[in-house]
C-alpha cells in the first residue's frame, strides 16, 4: 500500500508526540522535556526524554531515537505503512487503501505478509463461528454457556475453526497465501507426506499486540479426548515472542492507565471473563512463567500489580519467582488468593460484577503478608526452623526492591507482620545488598574486560586515532549547526552563516558527519532552515539517530533549581557565539594538527630523495601552519610546552 504525500503531512501534522508516546509509557514532566523509564530497557533510573518542543524523543539507555512514527514502529515492531495507519486510526484521518491483488499479497515483506495472514485468519475463524453451522453449533454455543455476551466475543475477536484438515489453508489460498507464509505465520503444519491446518476443531483466541494486530493464536478443545492437549498455541514466529506478549494488553491498557493498577491473571478466558464483569484493567500472561518483558510491558502503563491466583498453593509457590520479578523491576505488587476450587473465571461468574470488584479490594494483599500466609498455611505452622526460611525468603524478596525507601518499608512491615526485632532483619539485608553488589561488580568487570577485548580486536589504529580525534570536533560542529543554526552571531548573521564561512574549506573525514554536514551547509546556503526535523524520518533511521544524538535534551536544569540551591550553573547557550567561535577554532587546530603532521612526513621524504627545491617549499609550507596553529591554540587560551 502506497500512501499520498499529503496524507502523510496531515498525520505529522496532527500527531502530539507526548500523547502519542503517552499511550504506551506514564511520563513526568521535567522542566520543557518529558521523562519516563525506558520501554525498550531494563532500566531503574529514567533515561527515556521526550521534547515535545523538538518532537523527538531520545533512549540514552538503548541508544534509540525519533519522532512519534519511529516510535509506533520500534515499540510496536512495524513498518512505516503500518505506523502511518496506526497513527491515523488514532486521529481520525481517513487512510485509502487499494484493492491487493495476488500478486501484491505475494510481492509483500515476509513480515507484512505475516501480519495480513494472520489477519486474515482472525477474520475467516470469526466468520465460522458466527455463519457456519459448526461454529454456531459447537463454538458459539460454547462461549454463550460461558456467559460471554456477543459484544464481548467480537470485542476479543473470537473464533472456531472446523474439524477439517484443511480449511484454512485452502480459503488463504484462494486468496493467494502460500503455503510457505502460512507455515512461518504457523497457522499450517507439513509432515512427511500431509500438510494440514494446525488448528482443527477448536475455539479460537486471536492474540493481539498492544496495537491491535493479531499476531498469534490460542485454542481450546471441547472434546473429552484425553491425547489431544485442552489448550494449543501458536508457534514463536517473526512477530509472535510469547515473552514479550500479555493477553489482552490491546484491550486493557487505556483502563490500566485509568486506573493505575493492573490485574494479572492466568489464562484467556479469565481475562474476559473479568472484562464482562467490570473489570478491564487485566492482562494474562497465557500459562507461561510471568517474564521481565511481560512486566516492563505493564510499566508502560502503570507501577502497580495485583497478581489473581486460584486457591491451589502448590501453583502459588511456583509463581513466586514472578512476585520477585516485579520487585526487581521496581513495580509496586500486591495478591489476591481465591477460595480453594474457584479461579478469577469461575469465581466472578459466581459472585457477580459488584461483588467481585469489592473482594478484589477487600483481599489484596501486600507480598509480605501474602507470602508469609502461603509459606506458614495461613499462620498454622508454628514450625521455627520453618519460621526462619519464611523469614529469610521475605528478605531476599526485599533485597531485591531498587528503592532504598522503600525497602525500609518493607523491613518494619515485615518486623510487624513476623514479630522478629527490625535491626536484625536490616542486618539480614545488609548482607544480602552487600553479596548482590559484590556479584554485580564481578559481572560488571567482566563484561568491561570482554568489550575492551572487542574493541581493540575490531579497531585499527588509524582508527582509534580518529575516534579520540577529528571525529569529536567534527561532530560538535555539526551539534552546533543542528542545535543553534538559526540563532544570531552577530548583527545580519546567524550561528549557522558563521559556520558555514568559517568551514569552507575543511572537509569533514567522518562519512556520516559529513553527509549531515553538506546537507545542512545546501540547506543554508539556498536560504532555507536548519531544524533537526529535516533530518529525522523513520525511512533513514541512520540519520536520524546521529542527529538525535546531538540534541540537548538529557541534561537541564529543572524549575526551580537556581531558587533551591542558589547555585548558577552556565550552559553554551548563554553565550552562543562564543561557544560556538571556540567549537569552530578547535576544528581548526584539529585541521592543522593533520596538515602538520601530514607536512612532516612529505618534508622525510624530500630529505631522503635529496629534493631541495621541494625541501625549502615544505619548510616554508610548515612555518605558515605552525604560525596559523599558534594562534588558533592562543585564541583558544591553550598553554603548550614543547
Amino acid at each position: 500500500m502506497s500512501v499520498r504525500e499529503e496524507t502523510i503531512n496531515e498525520i505529522k501534522n496532527r500527531i502530539d508526540i507526548v500523547e502519542v508516546i503517552g499511550d504506551f509509557v506514564s511520563m513526568k514532566k521535567v522542566g520543557s522535556n518529558y521523562r519516563a523509564l525506558s520501554p525498550f530497557t531494563n532500566e531503574k533510573t529514567p533515561s527515556f526524554y521526550v521534547s515535545p518542543s523538538k518532537e523527538i524523543y531520545k533512549c540514552f539507555s538503548s541508544g534509540k531515537g525519533g519522532d512519534a512514527i519511529s516510535f509506533v514502529m520500534e515499540v510496536e515492531g512495524i513498518n512505516y505503512i503500518e505506523a502511518l495507519k496506526y497513527l491515523a486510526a488514532k486521529y481520525g484521518i481517513e487512510i485509502e487503501e487499494e484493492e491487493q491483488t495476488d500478486e501484491q499479497i505475494q510481492a509483500q515483506n515476509e513480515r507484512d505478509s505475516l501480519f495480513i495472514v494472520l489477519n486474515f485468519a482472525s477474520e475467516y475463524f470469526s466468520k465460522l463461528l458466527w455463519e457456519n453451522e459448526e461454529g454456531r453449533s459447537i463454538g458459539l454455543s460454547y462461549f454463550k454457556e460461558r456467559g460471554y455476551l456477543e459484544s464481548t466475543i467480537k470485542q476479543f475477536d473470537l473464533g472456531y475453526s472446523i474439524e477439517a484438515w484443511d480449511g484454512l489453508m485452502n480459503a488463504a489460498k484462494e486468496k493467494g497465501f502460500t503455503e510457505d507464509i502460512l507455515e512461518k505465520a504457523g497457522l499450517i503444519l507439513k509432515s512427511e507426506n500431509k500438510v494440514y491446518d494446525r488448528f482443527r476443531g477448536r475455539v479460537m483466541f486471536p492474540i493481539h499486540n498492544v496495537a491491535g494486530k493479531v499476531i498469534a493464536f490460542g485454542a481450546r478443545t471441547l472434546r473429552s479426548d484425553k491425547k489431544q492437549p485442552k489448550y494449543i498455541n501458536s508457534p514463536e514466529t517473526d512477530v509472535y515472542h510469547k515473552s514479550n506478549i500479555l493477553y489482552g494488553m490491546h484491550q486493557a491498557r487505556q483502563a490500566v492507565r485509568n486506573e493505575d493498577m493492573c490485574y494479572l491473571v492466568e489464562g484467556y478466558t479469565d481475562v474476559i471473563s473479568l472484562h464482562q464483569s467490570g473489570v478491564t484493567n487485566v492482562v494474562s500472561s497465557s500459562g507461561t512463567s510471568l517474564t521481565k518483558e511481560q512486566i516492563q510491558l505493564i510499566s508502560r502503563y502503570t507501577k502497580n500489580i495485583t497478581v489473581l491466583y486460584d486457591g491451589d498453593s502448590a501453583g502459588i509457590k511456583a509463581s513466586f519467582r514472578g512476585i520477585d520479578l516485579i520487585l526487581e523491576h521496581d513495580l509496586n505488587v500486591r495478591a489476591v488468593v481465591f477460595p480453594d476450587g474457584e479461579d478469577p473465571d469461575s469465581y466472578s461468574r459466581k459472585l457477580g460484577s459488584e461483588a467481585f470488584e469489592k473482594y478484589l479490594k477487600e483481599k489484596a494483599q501486600d507480598f509480605i503478608t501474602f507470602k508469609t500466609n502461603v509459606l506458614t498455611d495461613g499462620g498454622k505452622q508454628n514450625d521455627p526452623v520453618q519460621r526462619v526460611e519464611v523469614i529469610r525468603d521475605i528478605v531476599e524478596s526485599i533485597s531485591l526492591i531498587p528503592d532504598g525507601i522503600k525497602r525500609s518499608v518493607y523491613i518494619r512491615s515485615c518486623s510487624d507482620q513476623l514479630k522478629i526485632e527490625e535491626q536484625v532483619l536490616i542486618s539480614e539485608l545488609n548482607k544480602i545488598l552487600i553479596a548482590n553488589q559484590r556479584k554485580d561488580r564481578q559481572k560488571v568487570q567482566q563484561e568491561q574486560v570482554v568489550e575492551q577485548d572487542i574493541q581493540e580486536a575490531v579497531a585499527t589504529p588509524e582508527q582509534q586515532v580518529v575516534e579520540h580525534t577529528t571525529f569529536y570536533v567534527e561532530r560538535e560542529c555539526l551539534r552546533m549547526l543542528i542545535n543553534y543554526g538559526a540563532e544570531p552571531y552577530e548583527e545580519n548573521l546567524s550561528i549557522g552563516e558563521f559556520i558555514m564561512q568559517e568551514t569552507a574549506d575543511i572537509s569533514f573525514e567522518h562519512p556520516e558527519i559529513a553527509n549531515v554536514y553538506q546537507t545542512a551547509i545546501k540547506r543554508l546556503s539556498n536560504g532555507q532552515s536548519v531544524e533537526p526535523d529535516n533530518f529525522i524520518s523513520p525511512e533513514d533511521p541512520q540519520t536520524s539517530q546521529l542527529v538525535i544524538g546531538l540534541l540537548d535534551m538529557k541534561y537541564f536544569v529543572s524549575e526551580g533549581w537556581y531558587e533551591r540551591h542558589r547555585i548558577h550553573t552556565s550552559h553554551e547557550s548563554e553565550d552562543l557565539p562564543k561557544a560556538t567561535f571556540k567549537i569552530v577554532l578547535r576544528l581548526k587546530r584539529k585541521k592543522l594538527e593533520a596538515l602538520i603532521a601530514e607536512n612532516d612526513a612529505d618534508l622525510k621524504l624530500a630529505e631522503d630523495a635529496g629534493n631541495i627545491i621541494e625541501l625549502e617549499n615544505l619548510l616554508k609550507m610548515r612555518m605558515q601552519l605552525k604560525s596559523l596553529y599558534d594562534q588558533v591554540t592562543s585564541q583558544l587560551g591553550i598553554v603548550v610546552s614543547k
